[in-house]
């Protein structure tokens, strides 16, 4: 049996500290990016959103994980990230618990989506805020996109994924 890791193999915490299995997902595309409330690309939220209201009845799964290792982007608390998600663009996805994407305190989920999917000419570190994994229904990471890629671009790979 392969022991090759997939995102099945995490756990991370929602917005309240609870603990979430990714394993939970399983069988469903998900899409994972680091989100900020204070970035020029906070607008790709709506995108975002849009993409999630298209695909979910059909097994999509948006993932958001609120980070301020970026240009200090995301200050608030967890329930601050909470209330700007839902009042300014009617998020409805998961918007989980802050974390770091890089360095030694990265989450593991981020750093085995970083091992998976190297960014621009093969580094691992994620540059920016909206960075996106598209992870299969067998919890592999099939694609990662730069944070100028919207949400809007991705519908062809997430329609092939589903």
């Amino acid at each position: 049996m392969s022991t090759e890791k997939n995102i099945y193999n995490f756990e991370v915490k929602d917005a309240a500290g609870k603990k979430i299995d990714l394993s939970e997902y399983q069988g469903k595309v998900v899409l994972i990016v680091n989100v900020a409330s204070k970035c020029g690309f906070t607008p790709q939220y709506e995108g975002l959103e849009k993409v999630y209201q298209q695909f979910k009845d059909q097994g999509l799964v948006i993932l958001g994980f609120p980070c301020n290792q970026f240009g200090a982007q995301e200050p608030g608390s967890d329930s601050d990230i909470q209330q700007f998600c839902s009042l300014t663009y009617n998020v409805s996805f998961p918007v989980l618990a802050k974390v770091d994407v890089n360095g030694e305190n990265a989450d593991p989920l981020y750093q085995h989506l970083k091992s998976s999917a190297k960014g621009l000419l093969g580094t691992e570190a994620i540059k920016w805020n909206f960075t996106k994994f598209l992870v299969g229904k067998d919890g592999k990471v099939i694609h990662r996109y730069a944070p100028t890629t919207k949400p809007e671009d991705l519908v062809l790979d997430i329609k092939k994924a589903l």
